[in-house]
């Protein structure tokens, strides 16, 4: 299955020693039996059609979905053209986000601040704990959209969408499965410091290397696009 991987933004340069952010999710669903392309939409990059991959995954940026960047409405559009064609579209943190706005939801820098290193939500039957690197957050779901993960202080953690006949659509994830550890802790201390109350952060660092579910939540990941593309009869109803 080939996954096209739409890059909204980038790690700091100084932390890109281990890859960038499409390396990251290469290596999270690296036992899943993917192959990648990437396209860079910040630059302006665009896939030939939404059917050049068997589904796409947008990734994490530093910029706001509310933004106003060349690259904003043409993704929005490519997320709807996905929608409409069946091609599955999966998001991560911003790429969570600009799925929402594109479906009609609604995207803000939320009130109750930043959410930041290792963070519980409760995902459907379970509790899960990732890397959050966030302040803005989806704070309606647009029409249709399931939220599938929460927690206190974000209410839409997770969205699933379906078609009317039971076909997954879309997949999305505020919190960063594709964040370890290590890059978070350095996230904390080279872009955190000034940008984030320091408070956040030493509880974010005091909180690393706790135990992390990012192999659970790259299985669904991958259930998703597997799900998406598999004949009507195989699918289940719905799909979180």
């Amino acid at each position: 299955m080939h996954i096209g991987i739409l890059q909204t933004g980038e790690a700091p340069e100084s932390l890109r020693a281990g890859g960038d952010y499409p390396d990251f999710f290469i290596r999270l669903l690296a036992d899943q039996g993917f192959s990648f392309t990437n396209w860079r939409v910040l630059d302006g990059a665009s896939p030939p059609a939404v059917t050049a991959a068997d589904g796409w995954l947008i990734t994490g940026s530093r910029f706001g979905a509310y933004e106003d960047h060349a690259f904003i409405a043409p993704l929005e559009q490519f997320i709807r053209d996905g929608f409409a064609a069946r091609v599955p579209v999966a998001g991560i943190c911003f790429g969570h986000q600009i799925m929402a706005q594109a479906l009609g939801g609604r995207v803000e820098k939320f009130a109750g601040g930043w959410a930041v290193g290792p963070t519980d939500y409760t995902f459907e039957d379970e509790t899960i704990t990732l890397n959050a690197w966030h302040q803005d957050q989806v704070t309606t779901p647009p029409p249709g959209a399931r939220t599938i993960g929460h927690n206190p202080h974000c209410a839409h953690a997770a969205l699933a969408y379906d078609a009317a006949d039971g076909q997954p659509l879309g997949w999305s994830i505020q919190p960063h499965p594709e964040f370890d550890d290590a890059f978070t802790g350095a996230l904390i201390d080279t872009r955190g410091r000034g940008l984030v109350p320091d408070p956040l952060l030493d509880a974010a660092s005091a909180r690393l290397g706790q135990p992390l579910h990012r192999t659970r939540i790259a299985t669904r990941i991958a259930d998703f696009f597997r799900a998406a593309t598999r004949p009507p009869q195989q699918r289940k109803a719905r799909h979180g």
